[in-house]
This record gives structure tokens, sequence and C-alpha cells, in this order.
């Protein structure tokens, strides 16, 4: 069983800047990437950032430029800096650890205030 803890989620204003942070632990054998989906109301879910086990990145166009993700192998741990933050980046931002199959964190609020 593979559990992942988000944490870094709040209220911001737009332009401001915010820090997610995914930890891994448990059975973990092997990872072939981990990275971040966002849902906004109403909307379905997007990915908005993956990070290969090779550090190969992908990220979605409405964030680059603007997000950058980040990982740390020691400690199984991603990282999302987003900056110059859009109201339109409000949503749940959930975390995922693609292995044999893909895990999911229980998801962190977003807000950018206007």
């Amino acid at each position: 069983q593979v559990q992942l803890v988000e944490s870094g989620g709040g209220l911001v204003q737009a332009g401001g800047s915010l820090r997610l942070s995914c930890a891994a632990s448990g059975s973990i054998f092997s990872i072939n990437g981990m990275g971040w989906f966002r849902q906004a109301p109403g909307k379905q879910r997007e990915l908005v950032a993956a990070i290969a086990s090779g550090s190969s990145t992908n990220y979605a166009d409405c964030v680059k430029g603007r997000f950058t993700i980040s990982r740390d192998n020691a400690k199984n741990t991603v990282y999302l800096q987003m900056n110059s933050l859009k109201p339109e980046d409000t949503a749940v931002y959930y975390c995922f650890l693609s292995s044999h199959i893909v895990y999911w964190g229980q998801g962190t609020q977003v807000t950018v205030s206007s």
C-alpha cells in the first residue's frame, strides 16, 4: 500500500506563489513518474505537470513558464512551485504516483483571489 500526503495549498492573491509538496510512503517498489492533476468546480480533472523517473518533465500549456515541478528521489517527494498564480488556477490539486498502478493523494485546495 502506498500513501501520498500533500501539503502547501491555501489562499493567495493573483500574482502570488505557492509551493505544493507530496510525500509518498509505504510499499513503493518502482516509480515511473509522479506529478499533479487539478480539478476545478464543474470541470474535468486535468494534468498540470508530471516528472518521470528519468527527470523529464511535462507541463500543461496553461502553466508553462509559471509552474515548476521537481522531485527528491531520496524522499520520494514531488514538489510543484507555482508562481504568477491566476484566478483560473483555482482548483483542488491532486498528487499522483505512477507505479504498476496509479496512486492518488487526497487533494489540496488552491484558491487564487483576483
